[in-house]
């Protein structure tokens, strides 16, 4: 492991310990118009109704999409002739998975690029992510849990991160605090050779904040 690996592996264990609660949202491109406040896919996903998902004013952490606890959990709120018209996003994509850990998350992440996310560069031995068994080497982290503190009011969801840095990955982990209900972290990857990258994207931008909800505003 090198020194900077080392200091970033460092720097994970010790802040995914703290809560972070102004978590934003960064800005990424999406497959909406500037003006829409409905998250869609490219996956013929627009007919879908999701605009009750995202809460926001008064609504914000009320309701059933307020807590984030896995993607059948999620998803199992919409109606069933959705599920039946449009099974492409009610299924994770071939070569997508999740996992649900303790922190420290026991994972090394390294960033592929400026822009381009991170992948699981190594394991801890003895680790919550190897005991658990599910992440392997070279996975690419596209979504992770995080909670939105506004007033007296939170939400935790998952959030698109394939454009994420390593800083901003260890505050949205760091976020995942028990006492906003958080016994664990939601972590969403990719596995190459198994994943199609362009059914993988418009698969998570389903997940994507719309642009007026709190979840890209600062606080």
């Amino acid at each position: 492991m090198t020194a900077e690996l080392y200091i970033k592996f460092v720097g994970l264990l010790l802040l995914s310990l703290h809560t972070t609660t102004a978590f934003v949202a960064p800005a990424v491109s999406s497959v909406r118009s500037p003006q829409s406040t409905t998250p869609l896919t490219q996956c013929e996903a627009s007919t879908i109704n999701t605009s009750f998902m995202w809460n926001a004013g008064l609504n914000f952490g009320k309701g059933e999409f307020k807590f984030y606890s896995n993607f059948e959990q999620w998803m199992a709120v919409f109606p069933e002739e959705d599920k039946k018209d449009f099974p492409e996003v009610f299924t994770l994509p071939n070569g997508v998975y999740e996992a649900q850990l303790l922190k420290p998350l026991g994972i090394v992440f390294e960033e592929i690029e400026i822009g381009e996310g991170l992948y699981v560069q190594d394991l801890v031995e003895g680790g919550n992510a190897e005991i658990e068994g599910t992440v392997k080497l070279g996975d690419i982290l596209i979504g992770i849990t995080a909670v939105k503190i506004v007033g007296a009011k939170y939400e935790r969801r998952m959030i698109p991160c394939r454009s994420f840095d390593f800083d901003t990955m260890v505050g949205a982990v760091s976020s995942n605090d028990r006492k906003w209900g958080c016994g664990d972290v939601v972590l969403m990857f990719e596995r190459p050779g198994e994943a199609d990258r362009s059914q993988v994207k418009n698969f998570i931008d389903f997940f994507e904040p719309p642009v007026d909800n709190p979840w890209k505003q600062q606080q």
